[in-house]
């Protein structure tokens, strides 16, 4: 890179890219959903407004809550947003959608599919976002933010750009990868090492779902059946209040692994040190 190009002043001109309109701007916690304007639940969900529309029409996304001329959404709405852009991923048409919709909420509260519909896709320890602005960013990494470097921070979710601020979904990976920095370790390379380690993780979470899925659902329904009547809320809420047992797992059994790796790395250090000692 061009020494004029490590200028923090021509770095934050060269991040203006990420920028968005100012009116998109976070949607705010409202009781006990997030509350969303049309624009800030596409933006969200990574949709259109005319999507939000033409699904809305054709009966597989609820209506929003009036409020005057307003158009309020939760993060219910949300929630089937993110389901039916999975299933469009997959080859689905809005028909297809439709009538399993349709077949999914017959016989079951409406309620009750929504609120198993919000547990599954925010099915995450809990993170209170934090921001900070373009120059922010710049003081905790210095030289190490570069246009190369923010497109993969962007990419992996852990930094959002809205407006002329940045939202941190995750203030506690930041953190990390900024004491990490500030060790020594170039912000490329964590964020490589940070997209290698989601890959596992990816794994691990399937196979926790796998088990949850196993033993609620598959055992009692079969394994292309979906849980019916009183069965819905109760997988609802056993998936919610999970998240911090596999969080808890998840972290000691890290732990266990991370001490016996740093162990393994001394000794083998020492063993070196010593083979060389004992070769004078």
């Amino acid at each position: 890179m061009k020494s004029s190009d490590r200028n923090p002043a021509a770095i934050l001109r060269s991040l203006r890219k990420y920028t968005q309109p100012a009116e998109q701007q976070a949607p705010a916690d409202a009781g006990d959903h997030k509350e969303f304007t049309i624009d800030e639940l596409a933006l969200e969900a990574g949709s259109t407004v005319r999507n939000v529309r033409a699904y809305q029409d054709r009966g597989i996304l609820p209506p929003p809550e009036k409020r005057g001329r307003t158009g309020i959404y939760t993060d219910v709405h949300l929630a089937r947003l993110k389901i039916i852009g999975a299933l469009l991923d997959r080859g689905y048409t809005l028909n297809n959608i439709r009538d399993l919709l349709s077949a999914w909420e017959q016989g079951r509260e409406l309620n009750d599919i929504l609120g198993l519909e919000v547990a599954v896709t925010t099915w995450q320890t809990p993170s209170v976002p934090s921001y900070l602005d373009y120059q922010d960013l710049l003081d905790d990494f210095g030289e190490d933010i570069t246009p190369e470097v923010m497109t993969k921070a962007v990419k992996l979710g852990y930094i959002i750009p809205e407006g002329m601020r940045l939202r941190l979904p995750y203030p506690r990976v930041y953190n990390a990868g900024k004491e990490l920095n500030q060790a020594g370790v170039p912000l490329d390379a964590v964020l490589t090492h940070v997209s290698l380690v989601r890959k596992e993780v990816d794994k691990l979470a399937e196979r926790f779902i796998g088990m949850i899925i196993h033993h609620m659902v598959d055992e009692k329904y079969g394994d292309e059946a979906l849980p019916e009547g009183e069965d819905v809320p109760k997988l609802a809420d056993f998936i919610t209040r999970i998240r911090p047992l596999a969080d808890a797992v998840v972290s000691d059994e890290l732990g266990r692994v991370l001490e016996k790796s740093i162990n393994k790395i001394l000794v083998d250090r020492l063993a070196n040190v010593l083979a060389h000692i004992e070769e004078k």
